[in-house]
C-alpha cells in the first residue's frame, strides 16, 4: 500500500452523493414552485385586464404572438397555456387551502387535476396523492380514469343520513383504509394466505395501488432478523 493511499473515503463520498441529490431536488422545488407562481399571477393579470377593457378570449392569442416573440426558447406561452392559467387563477383565488398546495405539485399534473377534477375535496386528493408518491401526469391520469377517488368514498358507513351533504366526503375519506385490493377478488373475509396468493397474481396492480414506494422482490423471500428466519411477500 503507498504512503498516500486513501482508503475508507467510501462512506464520505455515498454521504456527499446524498447531499447533492437532495440540494438538487429542493433546487427543483424551489423552480417548480416559483413557476406556479409565475403561471398564477400571469393568469391573475389576463383575467384583471379582461374585466377591466372587455378582452375576450382572443386576447391570449396576441399575448401569445408577443411573448413568444420576445422569449423563442420558452416553453409555455401557448394561446392554450396562457388560457389554462386564467382559468387556473379563477379556479384557486377562493381557496385557502388548495391554493398553497398546487404550488407543490407540478404545472402538467395541475392541468390535468383542474380540468378533470369536479370538485375542491376530489382535487385536494389527487392533489396529495401527486405531492406524495411523485406520480407523473400519465399515473395521475390512469388513476383517474380508473376512479380512484370515487372508490375511497365508498365505506360501509350511515354519513348519508346522519351528515350534512358538505360534510360526508370528508367523513368517508377520514376513516377509509389507506389502500384498497378491490382488484384481487376477495372473499369477504379473506386469511393472510389468501391476501398474499392473490397479490402475488396481481402484483402490477398491487404495486399502483400502493404508490412508487414499493417494489417486488420475490414471494415468500427470505431474511435473516437476529436469530430468526423471516419470509416475506
Amino acid at each position: 500500500m503507498g504512503k498516500n493511499e486513501i482508503t475508507g473515503y467510501e462512506p464520505l463520498v455515498d454521504y456527499l452523493k446524498q447531499m447533492i441529490q437532495q440540494k438538487q431536488y429542493r433546487v427543483l422545488q424551489m423552480v417548480n414552485s416559483e413557476t406556479i407562481n409565475l403561471y398564477w399571477e400571469i393568469g391573475e393579470e389576463i383575467y384583471r385586464q379582461q374585466e377591466e377593457k372587455g378582452w375576450g378570449k382572443s386576447i391570449v392569442q396576441v399575448l401569445s404572438k408577443e411573448l413568444q416573440k420576445e422569449f423563442p426558447g420558452a416553453r409555455g406561452y401557448s394561446a392554450a397555456n396562457l388560457w389554462r392559467m386564467r382559468n387556473f387563477y379563477l379556479t384557486y383565488r377562493d381557496s385557502e387551502k388548495l391554493a398553497p398546495l398546487v404550488r407543490e405539485i407540478s404545472w402538467s399534473n395541475n392541468i390535468i387535476i383542474m380540468e378533470r377534477c369536479k370538485d375542491d375535496l376530489q382535487k385536494e386528493f389527487y392533489i396529495q396523492m401527486v405531492k406524495r408518491y411523485g406520480w407523473t401526469k400519465r399515473i395521475l391520469s390512469n388513476f383517474i380514469e380508473a376512479q380512484t377517488y370515487e372508490k375511497y368514498l365508498l365505506s360501509q358507513t350511515n354519513f348519508d343520513l346522519t351528515l350534512p351533504k358538505e360534510r360526508r366526503a370528508q367523513a368517508k375519506l377520514a376513516i377509509k383504509d389507506e389502500y384498497m385490493f378491490d382488484f384481487a377478488e376477495l372473499s369477504p373475509e379473506y386469511s393472510e394466505h389468501e391476501l398474499e396468493m392473490q397479490l402475488v397474481n396481481n402484483i402490477r396492480a398491487f404495486l399502483i395501488e400502493m404508490g412508487g414506494d414499493f417494489a417486488f422482490i420475490g414471494n415468500q423471500y427470505h431474511l435473516v432478523a437476529g436469530s430468526k428466519d423471516i419470509y416475506c411477500c
